[in-house]
Formats: C-alpha cells, structure tokens, sequence
C-alpha cells in the first residue's frame, strides 16, 4: 500500500510510525511544508493516560519522550491575590518542536520517506498515484477547505483572543493566572515544557482585548504589555514569541472544527484537520496520537476494502472524538464567561475550574487529592450552615434555606405527572407517592403541576386545586410529609393551555381525549400539534378568571400547609404560551417584546404573592431556551425573564428547558440543561433549581460545590428508587442525611456493606 500523509504534524508523523509497526511493508511519505526544525507555538500538554497509550502503541518513541518530559501533578490557581493548589492531576509537557523531531528520528528510522518545503496540493493531484491520503494538514487544511460540502464542515469560531507565548520562568505547577487589570480580566494558562521553557498562553474576553489594543501591537508591544500585566508571577523574566509566520498581532480566535463527514474516497482527515479541541484542556494532540494508532489499527487488523475500512475508523472514532469535543467545548465556554465566576470566593473558583469541562467530577477530585476536596467541603458546609463544623460535609447534605423555609439538604423530587387523581383529587396513590419520597431523605418534594381548574387540566387524571375535596386531600398528604420525615413540599401550580385535554400519558402522550374534550385557551390560537385541537386566544376576561384561579388555588395552598409554591410557566402549557415567541402570536399589548409578552404571566404571579404568606417562599418555572435557536426563546432571553420574576418575588428559579414547540431540537446528555441554570444564577445572584439528566450523587455535588446551582431536582431516578437521597448518603458515608427512626438499620447495614466494598471506615451504629 502506498499512502501520502499530507502534513508532517504530531497527527501524520505518528500515523506513519503506526502504520509501519504494524505493515512494514507499506510506503509510506510525508509531505511537509515547513523545513525540519521549523515550529511555532511553544509547549504540548498531555495526560500521563496518553503516555500510557503511545508506550503501548511505540515504545521506542516513548522512552525517548519520556526521557525529556516535564511532569507534574500540580494545578495552581492564582485569583483574587490568593494561590491555591490542587493536586493529584498528572500532566506532562514536552516541546513541540522537540515532539516533531523524536517523531520525525522515528519515521526515519522505520523507513518512512519525508518531504520538507512541499506546499500542500489541495487537488490532489500531486498525490494521484497513491492508494491512500491522509489529509493532516493542521486546523486551517486547505484539502478540507476545498471539500467544505463533502465533508460537512463546522467551524464555530470562539470570541475569546489568545496569544501564544513563551518565557524562561520555570513553574513548578500548572498555573492558571487570572490578573485583574483596567481594561478587564487577562488570563494565562502557564506551564513549563522543557529544562528551561514554559508556555505562556494569554487569553482575555473581547471587550478586554478592544480595550487594550492588542490588535494593533505588534508581537513585541504584546510581549512587553504582558510582562507587566503578569510581572509578579514572572520572575523577571520576558515573554517570547516565535510566531515568525505572523506579520502584526499574534492575537488569533480559537476556530472548533466538527467535521460529519471524514473521508472521500481514497482520502481522510486526520487531527486538526477533522477536529479541534480547545487547548484549555490539552487534548489536541491527544486526538492527533488517538486518531493515527486508531486509523492504522483498523488499516492493518481489516481485511475490508478500503472505503468499508475508513467508514469503520470514522464510526468508531467519531463517538470519542465527539465526547472529547463536548467536554472542550464546555471548558471553553467557561472561560468565556468566566467574569460569572471570579467573585467566588477563590476555593470555589478553583472548584469550578476544575471541573468546568465535567470531565472531572466531584468524586474524581476526591482520588485526586483528597485533603484538597475535603477542605472545599468544610468550607461550602459552613458557609451554608452559617457556623464553623468539625468535619466535612457533602454539598448535597448541606442545609439551604428560602425565607422561612430551611431544607435540610439540596436534592429534590422533580414535579412529575402521576395521571392518577379523580376529578383533581389526590387519593390513597398520591400519599403513598409523596410520602415515600420525603421518607427517602429528599429535602424538597414538589407535587405534579396541580391544575388551578378542570379545564386547567392536561388529563382528567390530573391533580387539582380548585375544590374542597382536593384541598382536604392535599393537606392530609402535607401532614404526613410534615409528621413523618424532614421533608418540605412543594406545590407546583399551573393551567395546560393549548396542551389540555388529552389521554393519560401512558395511553398516548399529548394525543386528545377520543371523547369528552373540553374548550382550550391559550395566549394565541396555536395548536400544540396537528392532531390536537386548536385553542382559542384568550380575551382579558379569561386572563381575569384565569388569574383569579391561580389566586384562589394558592389560598388553599396556604391553607393546606404547602412549604412553597412553584408558579409554572415553562413546557408550553398556558403562562408559558404568553413568554415564548413561538406560540405567542399576540399584536396586543401582551404580544411582541418580551416585556409583553412577561405581561401576563407577571400579573399573575404578583396576585399569588400577594396572598401567598410572606414568609414561605415561591418558585417560578420557565423554560430557559425554545431549542430552535434565535426564532424562539433564547439564553439570553431566559434571563430577562428570570430577573423580571425575581424582581416580581420570585425567591427561587427553576430553569429547565423546551417542551415548547414539536420543532425543537434539543441536545441531551448529562446534566444538560444545568449551564441555563449557571448562566442565570451567576448573572443574576438568584437561588436556581437545576433539572434535566442529572441522576448521579456525583452529578449533585459537582453542580453544587461549582456554584452552578443551588438545589438539584431529580425526577426518573425517584420514581424508580423513593429513597435516592438516603442511598446517596449511606455512598458517601456520611451521617447528615435526615433518616427516619423506622428506617435507621437499614440505612446502617447499607452503610456498613457499601464502606466495607469500598475499603472505608465503617460509620458506627
């Protein structure tokens, strides 16, 4: 087999390697533009797991690495004139320029033909006479730019600027600088490559980078200005540039490149030139080794034709790279918006670094450096607690509190649609489900969305609260929460809308009733789908009585004894269709503008909490985004909306997403909707309720201790274990989980097993 690999960067070098390992007899030559010793940019970072990987795949190219590596386990934060230190990471650093020369020794060595000071040929044509290209001409691939619609290019391009320096300033540690100077936050990511070099990578927001006048400095202005911003963690020591290729500034915008299409015909895409990562993460080059051992596994182990054998390497990278993508992309996103961040105490701040990509989790900073962990723990529990603690405490076990209103801990039981009640009235079913739920050591329960009237209703099996009968039921279930266990309930209060009038959801989700429909009302005459039937706007006299529904139900919510009540405007059910563009169609003065289209639902939301009492708090639910993108309701939009509810009262937002319209498209994975919930908690100051996909301890503990949200909501895992909360902690051995009396010796033999499965204390009984 003749193969060209275009581009002699760490991706096509180390293919070559691979490839030859494992067919020694396949030509192989590599056509490179720039001479042998010609780099830029300055260090490459990886994990010590990726070391791991190249010395399994070459262990000749990996002793020489290793023999000329920086290691360290340290990542030192430095905010807010504080250091801190995280240990436990594992990291590596070895110059570029020394990398490609190692790899270049090896591919000669292997009998691998190289060409140096060779433009690439985007047509191909150069390379006809062979069998395979490999295009791994870097993240600007001209042979993927001419191929933009084969290959279904993506290239997102960030707003962040960086520069990529270098100093003599030897550190000891991974650093991250953040430096607050005149004109806005300037941060380095720092690290040192070799006896006598680090990196020093720049970056700033925008606005920051306008204000200074990078873009019109030359490389040495930028040196010298970045010397003074960062003098004191310097040395004395000057910045560097070998950016000789770049006339002017050096100052570049980081381009994410997703590519859905990886090969055509005899070619494919290697590294950069198929994907990036953002170098936030140091995972660059990790892709570039992973995806020449994978490509050349799958050339050489494959008796496949060529064209199965490249659809079979994509199929089975693509996952990977994807996974690897998300994670950069929410690292990125962070220091994006990392001026959200930077009033967190530096603890924190170190916290939410850390795990900004989720790649790193709560429990995997505790195997990292457990002292470290523990000490975010003393600190999160006692600022919760309001006093100095003995030990530690999990985020998820600390108390919170909404004016009168303290849960003994952050999880809580998501409003879920039972279908089960008789004309509104909750029975014998609704106690027996809310009440294993608050003995299961939840600190919040919330109740299924209770109509506000029948017609309010999506199913005739929904729950009420416009009756005696339903208020009466309602409050035996609330003594029993209140008598039984430590929990506090919840009522979820809303009207269907357009969504109204259809079968219980196991018999067909959203679909009509095939008999008995009532009328609907909505904002506008918006149907929620083809098959259901279309609503009728609503006149002001609806709004009136609608509004007065609310109020009254709320009323015998207090009555009842009701902890909270949650205002639902989120999914597309009725107050929802006023705040959201794609199903208000309004030219009145509650349509339009979203100060319009707030109108109503504010004015609804301010009559309840005029009659709510003043010292129990109240909720709102909205849906944060429409997932169509800027045709409907966006993030940005989502925070006018929670400001507007906030300054109407509102003491806690419960951010979840969609459900708006059949259109969306939203993108699920875990914890998913949690950064609209961080974007409005951050921006705004205002307690957030996370929801969406999150269903690990973990998951909690992360979204906490980053100051992500400040309660954690978990529907699915409750409905299929009522006592998550108690499994949670007996998990984490801890003893703050509010258990039962009844239910003490379970909770402790489950204690005992799992600490004895895990090699830990066991807590005493």
């Amino acid at each position: 087999m003749r193969i060209a690999s275009v581009g002699g960067g760490p991706a096509g070098l180390y293919f070559a390697i691979s490839m030859k390992l494992r067919m020694p007899d396949a030509q192989i030559e590599i056509f490179e533009r720039n001479k042998p010793g010609d780099t830029f940019g300055w260090g490459v970072v990886f994990s010590d797991q990726t070391m791991a990987n190249l010395r399994a795949n070459d262990p000749a190219s990996a002793v020489t690495m290793e023999a000329e590596l920086a290691h360290w386990d340290d990542i030192d934060v430095h905010v807010n004139g504080t250091k801190v230190t995280s240990t436990g990471h594992g990291f590596i650093g070895i110059g570029r320029k020394r990398l490609l020369n190692i790899l270049q020794d090896r591919c000669a060595e292997l009998g691998v033909i190289q060409h140096f000071e060779v433009e690439v040929d985007p047509t191909l044509e150069a390379y006809k006479d062979f069998d395979l290209v490999i295009a791994s001409d870097g993240l600007n691939s001209r042979i993927r730019a001419m191929r933009e619609a084969t290959f279904k290019v993506d290239i997102d391009m960030r707003p962040n600027k960086f520069v990529w320096l270098g100093t003599h300033q030897l550190f000891d540690a991974f650093k991250f600088i953040f430096v607050e100077t005149e004109h806005g936050w300037v941060w380095a990511h720092a690290y040192r490559f070799d006896s006598n070099t680090s990196t020093f990578i720049v970056e700033c927001q925008p606005d920051t980078f306008a204000a200074w006048g990078f873009g019109e400095m030359s490389q040495e202005e930028t040196c010298r200005v970045c010397e003074a911003i960062f003098a004191d963690h310097l040395g004395g020591h000057p910045l560097m540039t070998n950016s000789g290729h770049v006339r002017g500034s050096a100052w570049i915008n980081f381009p994410r490149v997703l590519c859905h299409q990886w090969y055509d015909g005899n070619l494919i895409l290697l590294g950069d030139a198929a994907h990036t990562a953002h170098y936030s993460i140091g995972s660059g080059t990790k892709l570039a080794f992973e995806d020449a051992i994978k490509l050349a596994q799958v050339l050489a182990d494959s008796d496949l034709p060529l064209a199965d054998g490249l659809r079979q390497y994509q199929d089975e990278r693509h996952v990977e790279v994807l996974k690897l993508q998300s994670a950069a992309k929410n690292s990125m996103g962070w220091f994006e918006e990392v001026d959200r961040y930077l009033h967190f105490d530096p603890l924190q701040f170190t916290y939410a670094l850390l795990t900004r990509s989720q790649r790193v989790s709560h429990e995997n900073l505790r195997l990292r450096d457990p002292a470290w962990l523990a000490q975010l723990e003393k600190a999160f529990a006692e600022k919760a607690c309001g006093h100095a603690l003995e030990k530690p405490v999990p985020p998820i076990f600390t108390p919170f509190r909404l004016r009168g209103m303290e849960l003994a801990n952050r999880v809580t039981v998501s409003p879920m649609a039972m279908y089960s009640a008789g004309d509104g009235v909750p029975n014998d079913f609704h106690l027996v489900h809310y009440g294993a739920r608050a003995l299961g050591g939840a600190g919040l329960v919330f109740t299924e969305m209770t109509c506000v009237s029948p017609e309010g209703r999506i199913t005739p099996g929904c729950t009420g609260l416009y009756s005696d009968e339903a208020e009466a039921a309602w409050q035996r279930i609330v003594s029993f929460v209140h008598t039984s266990s430590a929990s506090k309930i919840a009522l979820q209060l809303g009207h269907s809308g357009a969504k109204g009038s259809t079968r219980l959801g196991w018999d067909a989700i959203d679909a009509p009733l095939e008999q008995g429909n009532w009328p609907l009302i909505a904002a506008s005459a918006v149907p929620w789908s083809t098959a259901n039937q279309a609503p009728r706007e609503m006149t002001r006299g609806d709004m009136d009585l609608v509004r007065d529904q609310f109020v009254a139900a709320t009323v015998r919510a207090a009555r009842a004894g009701f902890d909270m009540v949650e205002f639902h405007a989120a999914h597309g059910y009725l107050l929802s269709s006023f705040i959201t563009p794609v199903l208000n169609r309004r030219t009145d003065e509650y349509g339009g503008s979203l100060e319009n289209r707030l109108r109503y639902p504010l004015e609804v939301f301010r009559a309840m909490r005029a009659v709510w009492p003043a010292e129990r708090p109240m909720s709102v639910r909205i849906s944060a985004t429409d997932w169509i993108g800027e045709g409907g309701m966006t993030a940005r939009d989502a925070v006018e909306v929670a400001r507007a509810f906030r300054d109407a009262g509102a003491d806690l937002i419960d951010v979840s997403t969609g459900q708006t319209t059949r259109e969306a498209r939203p993108v699920y994975g875990r914890m998913y909707q949690t950064p609209f919930a961080d974007l409005i908690r951050n921006e705004l100051d205002v307690p957030v309720m996370a929801v969406g996909n999150i269903f690990e301890v973990d998951h909690v503990n992360s979204i906490l201790a980053s100051g992500r949200a400040d309660l954690c909501a978990l529907g699915r895992p409750h409905l299929i274990d009522p006592a998550w909360t108690l499994r949670a902690a007996a998990e984490l051995g801890s003893d703050a989980a509010p258990v039962p009396l009844p239910y003490r010796n379970g909770f402790d033999q489950l204690s005992r097993n799992l600490a004895r499965a895990h090699g830990q204390a066991v807590l005493p009984v």
